[in-house]
């Protein structure tokens, strides 16, 4: 459960070894803890398929990274320098894994399972900027420590102030439903920017040219969303679409599910939209 949870948030989340059982019926069925946490994370991680799908784009156009130390985004904060069990995937999500079993225990040869204890993770906030835990949306000064609640069904995540992270339909894969209806996110707290990109998925006809990129803007000061003009197209583009824009804050926008009151719906069909939120 551990490590699909870290495989979620690393380039290419594959289930993978040799003669051993893992396909996610292997591990029970829904409402066991296995198979749920399982689930979980499989539906995390095609819900993030807009970000991770834009992140491989900036990988591979502008030499960006997937997964980096985060002492490349905070160069002045010493207390990253030798941080190495914490780390960026993409340019807005900090990911801190579970890395020693909170939850069995090893005694003469014996394991027991227990979860009658909820167990904790330290977590740094690099200083520079402010925090939201994913789950909880709790808005947390960046410089300190803190003590993340780590029960089997979570992985600590902190989302940075001034990301805008779009946020897919659930699906069983990746092509199931079209990007027609995102949820974006955004975390107040500072300027920001993101680029969507899409292409048609299964070919190498992005290198001839054929993609579409918008790019989102946040101004802070202003409570001020623009979505910029499309640029490019691709056969089987989408002429138009709905943004669900979300400000996240205590009661919007927290954890892995849709989120049930958006701030604001935009009709978008490829125009430049400015909107005060």
């Amino acid at each position: 459960m551990r490590w699909l949870q870290f495989g979620t948030f690393t380039p290419m989340m594959r289930s993978h070894g040799t003669d051993a059982p893992r396909e996610i019926y292997q591990f029970g069925k829904r409402g066991e803890r296995s198979f749920d946490v399982i689930e979980k994370y499989i539906k995390l991680r095609y819900r993030l398929l807009p970000y991770i799908y834009s992140t491989a784009w900036e990988v591979t156009s502008g030499a960006g990274t997937f997964m980096r130390p985060l002492v490349m985004d905070f160069p002045s904060d010493e207390k990253v320098q030798n941080l190495t069990d914490q780390y960026f995937f993409g340019a807005s999500v900090m990911v801190a894994p579970v890395l020693k079993s909170m939850y069995v225990t090893r005694a003469n040869d014996k394991e027991t399972e227990s979860y009658s204890e909820i167990k904790s993770r330290e977590v740094y906030l690099p200083a520079g900027s402010d925090w939201y835990d994913f789950w909880t949306a709790e808005k947390i000064q960046g410089g300190k420590t803190v003590s993340k609640q780590t029960p089997i069904d979570i992985i600590p995540l902190y989302v940075k102030a001034g990301a805008i992270l779009p946020f897919g339909p659930d699906v069983q894969f990746s092509t199931q439903k079209k990007w027609d209806k995102l949820e974006i996110r955004i975390y107040r707290g500072a300027d920001g920017k993101f680029v969507l990109y899409e292409d048609e998925n299964d070919n190498y006809n992005y290198e001839k040219g054929m993609y579409a990129t918008i790019a989102f803007e946040w101004n802070d000061k202003n409570n001020t969303l623009t979505v910029g003009q499309r640029n490019g197209k691709f056969p089987g583009m989408l002429k138009s679409r709905t943004f669900n824009i979300v400000l996240v804050d205590a009661a919007n926008g927290a954890g892995d599910k849709p989120t049930a009151s958006v701030t604001k719906s935009l009709k978008y069909s490829g125009k430049t939209l400015k909107v005060k939120l």
